[in-house]
């Protein structure tokens, strides 16, 4: 990975590229008009951006850059303001102050909406494994803006932790979040969304294992739910109970934790 600035960029930018390349442990390279694409060929590596509008990452096969964007959260928060439901926050039966750990992030859609449930007295964890989508999407939760404050509180609370979710999971106490939740489904959502393309670039590809169930269960309050295609056999070989929704592509499951 190079990191380098945008075509037009000043002192003040130049001095951030090189600061997000000593956080990624990258090289920063000088843009020096040259093309994006100019530059992967010279230096056959993955390009970071760097531009005031925003960061993006750039595979050095040339497919479309990835950057962060709320994505579908806005529209499903704005149906939440208006009375509207959320099928997710139904299926997690999440209400303010809970406790919300997200162990599959990618652009952080669902954290959004989790953390805009919870409030102020609530709290959210997402986990990520890739390096740099996890520094790309933090930054971008931190700093976005063009919606509403309350939407944009939502995003800045959300606590972004770069690590594989197995790791994750252990290295919390018992009976500590009140819901744990899985997205593992890139193949299947890549054909809903246009806006998460990119991300399958950079994603970290891994089945979900029954050490990650039984590590959910352990550190869960009150259910663990995942999110999967309708015909997913995930749900029935881990033990979810399905919430069937016939016009929907995607269904959610849970289990609900009983603690002695």
């Amino acid at each position: 990975m190079i990191v380098t600035t945008a075509g037009r960029t000043n002192e003040e930018w130049t001095a951030i590229a090189k600061e997000v390349a000593k956080d990624l442990k990258c090289s920063f390279q000088k843009r020096n008009k040259q093309s994006v694409i100019s530059l992967i060929d010279r230096f056959q590596e993955d390009v970071l951006v760097i531009g005031k509008q925003r960061f993006e990452l750039y595979k050095k096969d040339h497919s479309e850059p990835f950057f962060f964007h709320p994505n579908m959260a806005i529209v499903r928060l704005k149906r939440l303001m208006q009375g509207e439901r959320d099928s997710m926050l139904d299926a997690m039966e999440l209400s303010s102050g809970m406790s919300f750990l997200d162990c599959t992030m990618g652009l952080g859609s669902d954290s959004i909406v989790a953390s805009f449930c919870v409030g102020n007295t609530g709290k959210v964890n997402a986990v990520e494994g890739n390096p740099f989508v996890a520094y790309l999407v933090k930054r971008g939760l931190a700093t976005w803006d063009g919606t509403t404050p309350q939407i944009e509180d939502s995003m800045k609370r959300i606590q972004v932790n770069e690590a594989n979710h197995l790791d994750f999971l252990k290295s919390q106490g018992d009976n500590s979040i009140d819901v744990v939740y899985f997205d593992p489904m890139f193949n299947e959502s890549i054909q809903e969304s246009n806006g998460i393309r990119p991300l399958t670039e950079w994603a970290e590809y891994s089945d979900l294992s029954t050490d990650s169930i039984q590590e959910a269960l352990r550190v869960a309050r009150h259910r663990v739910v995942l999110k999967d295609h309708y015909q997913s056999p995930r749900f029935k070989i881990h033990g979810f109970q399905q919430i069937i929704r016939k016009t929907a592509l995607f269904h959610y499951g849970f289990i609900d934790v009983q603690k002695d």
